[in-house]
C-alpha cells in the first residue's frame, strides 16, 4: 500500500459515486421497474438498492440504509418482492444503468478507451475492499461483474460507493448521530440533500425534522438559524476524516497516480452526466 495525498480517496469517491446514483433519478429506471409492476418511486428505490441482499424486510433495509424512516420502508417491504423478485429487479437495474449511461454520456463515451480504462482502474481499487461489517458492499460484491466496460465501471462505482457508505455509518454511530440528525447536520453543511427532498423521500415529517434540529442545538452543534456551529462543523469534518480512514484501503491499493487518473476520468463522465440533466437542479442545498 502507498500513502496518498490528503483526501485523495474522498475526491475519487466524490467523482464516482454520483454517476452510480444517476440511475435512481433516471426515467429509464422508473420505466424498467414499472415494467415489473413496481410503480411507486420509494418501492422502486428500496427494491433496486436492496435487491443484492435478497428478499429482505424493512428492518434490514432501515439498518443498512440508515437514514430512512422504518415506517416508510415497511410500507413497501417485504411486499415488493411479491411483485418482483430480487433477481428480476437486479436485471432491470442493470438495463436501466445501460440506458441511462448511454443517454447521459453518449455512445462515443460509452465505447471509448477512457471508459475501458476507468473500468479497469475502478475494478482494481475494489480488490482491496473488505466485506466485514459492510452489508451493502458485501451483498453487491457477490454480484457478477458486467462484461461491457461502461457497466463494469458502474458496477465498480457501486461497490466503492457502498464500501464507503457502510463505513460512514460506523462514523455516524460513533458520533452519536441518529438517522435524521445525520441528515439535518449534513444539509447544514450546504452539501447535503435539500430538506424538501429529504422530507419527500425519507419518510420523515417536518415535526421530525424540527425535533432533530432541536436535539442538535442542545448538543451545541446547530445554532438557532439552522447553521452549524463551530463544534458542529468540526464534528462533520471529523466524520468525513474517520470515513476516509475506514475507506482508505481501495485507494491505497490503487496507488496515488492511478487514483488521480481515475478521479480525472470520473469527473469527466460526471460533468457530462450533470450537463445532460442527470439530477434535479434543486436536489442539494439548505433550502
Amino acid at each position: 500500500m502507498t500513502t496518498l495525498p490528503p483526501r485523495a480517496g474522498r475526491r475519487c469517491h466524490n467523482a464516482l459515486n454520483p454517476l452510480h446514483s444517476t440511475v435512481y433519478f433516471s426515467p429509464d429506471y422508473a420505466k424498467e421497474l414499472a415494467g415489473l409492476g413496481v410503480e411507486d418511486s420509494s418501492a422502486a428505490y428500496f427494491a433496486g438498492r436492496a435487491a443484492a441482499m435478497g428478499a429482505v424486510g424493512p428492518g434490514v433495509v432501515a439498518a443498512a440504509f440508515y437514514n430512512f424512516n422504518h415506517e416508510l420502508v415497511a410500507r413497501h417491504l417485504p411486499a415488493v418482492w411479491d411483485t418482483a423478485s430480487p433477481e428480476t429487479v437486479l436485471a432491470a437495474r442493470l438495463r436501466a444503468a445501460d440506458a441511462t449511461l448511454r443517454r447521459l454520456l453518449g455512445e462515443e463515451a460509452v465505447a471509448s478507451e477512457a471508459m475501458a480504462e476507468a473500468a479497469r482502474l475502478a475494478l482494481r481499487a475494489t480488490e482491496a475492499c473488505t466485506r466485514h461489517a459492510r452489508p451493502l458492499y458485501a451483498a453487491h460484491a457477490d454480484l457478477p461483474v458486467p462484461e461491457e466496460p461502461h457497466l463494469a465501471y458502474w458496477h465498480a462505482a457501486t461497490l466503492l460507493r457502498e464500501h464507503r457508505g457502510d463505513a460512514h455509518l460506523v462514523a455516524l454511530l460513533a458520533a452519536g448521530l441518529d438517522p435524521l440528525e445525520a441528515l439535518v447536520s449534513h444539509t447544514a453543511t450546504g452539501k447535503g440533500m435539500a430538506p424538501r427532498w429529504i422530507l419527500a423521500t425519507r419518510g420523515w415529517s417536518r415535526a421530525d425534522w424540527d425535533a432533530a434540529a432541536g436535539r442538535l442545538r442542545e448538543r451545541g452543534l446547530l445554532n438557532e438559524a439552522g447553521d452549524l456551529t463551530e463544534a458542529g462543523s468540526a464534528l462533520r469534518a471529523e466524520l468525513e476524516e474517520q470515513t476516509d480512514r475506514l475507506d482508505a484501503a481501495p485507494y491505497e491499493h490503487l496507488g496515488a497516480a492511478d487514483v488521480e487518473r481515475l478521479t480525472e476520468l470520473g469527473r469527466g463522465f460526471l460533468t457530462a452526466a450533470v450537463a445532460a440533466g442527470a439530477f434535479p437542479q434543486d436536489l442539494a442545498g439548505k433550502g
